[in-house]
């Protein structure tokens, strides 16, 4: 990742959000989302046995071996890398702990389990909700694993392999989906490639979640198809995550805001 571009991208990202806070935000529903999920600083009593797994992990010097399904070949990573770098902060993980709670969201979908974390935050919400989440790399899904047992989280399935082979089956097992989570391969051919998959599965109160949306040019270029897309009514642009809704009753309309 290009830390000046991305650094560049959030300067200005940050100057044009003016919708914070759910002014000049005139849809009611959205306004509603932006105070009650975005801008939530409620507390759980699972952050914090989420949270303790975390410190634990940045800490875990194991040694992971784990296949690139975009090279084709293997490399080797610390668990402690992959808790410091490659996943979501906290604030971010919370947010989606909200966003579940706050749809109620019974069938979700995670693209790229990594550790667990997010995965965590997905499915604690409910205890009834049925959370698969896709991860290519089998080692590290068996870390994810051991934390959901810790967390004794017991809704929530993972699927090993390359996720370009298995969503398509996934898919397939649910009727409908109100969650989705894209946090896989970061190219625009990827990512645009399972969000058109995810529509044959969602409805008008369906919520798909974008992450790393202005991680290259390449994937901001999947966000403004995905925003221009016919099915999509608004999005919210947090810069490290969009999110994207399909409710007819809203009007077309995108929002950048601060987070």
């Amino acid at each position: 990742m290009n830390r000046i571009r991305i650094t560049f991208k959030f300067i200005l990202h940050f100057l044009s959000a003016k919708n914070t806070h759910g002014f000049g935000v005139h849809s009611p529903y959205v306004f509603h989302f932006t105070n009650f999920v975005i801008y939530n600083k409620g507390s759980y009593y699972i952050f914090s046995n989420i949270e303790k797994i975390r410190s634990a992990l940045k800490n875990d010097k194991r040694r992971l071996t784990v296949d690139d399904f975009g090279t084709g070949k293997k490399r080797e990573i610390l668990v402690s890398e992959i808790a410091k770098k490659s996943i979501k902060s906290v604030k971010y993980g919370q947010l989606l702990y909200r966003l579940s709670d706050y749809i109620r969201a019974r069938n979700i979908v995670e693209l790229g389990t990594s550790v667990g974390l997010t995965t965590s935050y997905l499915a604690a919400p409910s205890s009834v909700s049925r959370v698969v989440s896709l991860e290519g790399s089998q080692q590290i899904a068996n870390v994810a694993i051991e934390n959901f047992k810790q967390l004794r989280l017991k809704n929530i399935q993972i699927i090993t392999g390359n996720i370009d082979q298995t969503l398509s089956k996934v898919l397939n097992e649910f009727d409908h989906l109100d969650l989705v989570f894209i946090d896989a391969n970061h190219t625009s051919k990827a990512v645009l490639n399972y969000f058109e998959q995810a529509l044959n599965k969602i409805n008008s109160d369906s919520i798909i979640i974008i992450d790393d949306i202005h991680w290259s040019a390449d994937m901001e270029k999947a966000w403004k198809i995905i925003k221009d897309h016919s099915l999509v009514m608004s999005t919210i642009d947090l810069f490290e995550m969009g999110i994207v809704f399909f409710n007819s009753d809203l009007n077309k309309k995108h929002y950048k805001m601060r987070y």
